[in-house]
């Protein structure tokens, strides 16, 4: 499987293209903040046609590309329901004094929706580019933050897409609006510790990790096991 990691924006979160190979479709997960051009050059490069773009959460630094990239190529975008609002909205999902920050960083909008915005619920599994991915809803860093799983593909481990709910050493902040420490607990048991420590994480901020180096050495999570 062909994945390809681009770390975009001020707050270099993670966008990813992955693919069952070269030369054909392609899903585009979290293009944020001056992800678009970075996405056109790789798909170029393998020769990949988007054929969906996935968000795990609608904070501004995930979704902020995801119309630009979508829309040209009419492909839909997948978001929970629960953070939809968070794109017409981004200073909703920050503190008072970073909403001031943003709003200069942005402009004052109005902002869109995508043309093609499909809302997806826990339990869900997306047939899409000759992958399949499961949803998992895993609210706490936002009220609509999910995970995507992809089973193990040949040498290919499990992939989780886990956006901001973990990272390498660390778990997503549950201060912003709409964050819950307690449903942040809940999501990291079920959706890290539930699962093999094969696991591939590729994060929304920072180096790609397992699940098994998780379990040993991230605080948050051996706190949870403990």
């Amino acid at each position: 499987m062909l994945i390809v990691a681009l770390p975009s924006g001020p707050l270099a979160a993670n966008c990813y293209v992955l693919a069952p190979a070269a030369g054909g479709d392609c899903v585009i997960v979290d293009p944020g903040q001056e992800a678009a051009g970075q996405v056109d050059k790789v798909l170029s490069e393998y020769g990949l046609a988007p054929g969906a773009v996935l968000l795990t959460h609608g904070h501004f630094d995930h979704v902020w590309s995801a119309a630009e990239v979508a829309d040209g190529r009419g492909v839909p975008v997948h978001l929970h329901a629960a953070d939809r609002g968070l794109l017409t909205e981004p200073a909703a999902g920050v503190s008072p004094e970073f909403a001031v920050q943003l709003s200069a960083l942005l402009g004052p909008g109005p902002f869109s929706e995508p043309e093609h915005l499909a809302e997806v619920s826990d339990g869900d599994v997306l047939a899409l580019a000759g992958l399949e991915f499961t949803v998992e809803h895993t609210p706490g860093h936002t009220p609509g933050s999910v995970v995507y799983h992809l089973p193990a593909r040949g040498d290919q481990p499990p992939v989780l897409l886990a956006g901001d709910l973990v990272f390498a050493g660390s778990i997503g902040r549950t201060d912003f609006p709409g964050g819950d420490p307690d449903a942040m607990g809940a999501s990291l048991a079920s959706a890290v510790l539930g699962r093999g420590d094969d696991t591939q994480i590729l994060p929304g901020h920072g180096p790609a990790t397992t699940v098994g180096r998780e379990r040993a050495t991230n605080p948050y999570l051996r706190d949870l096991s403990s």
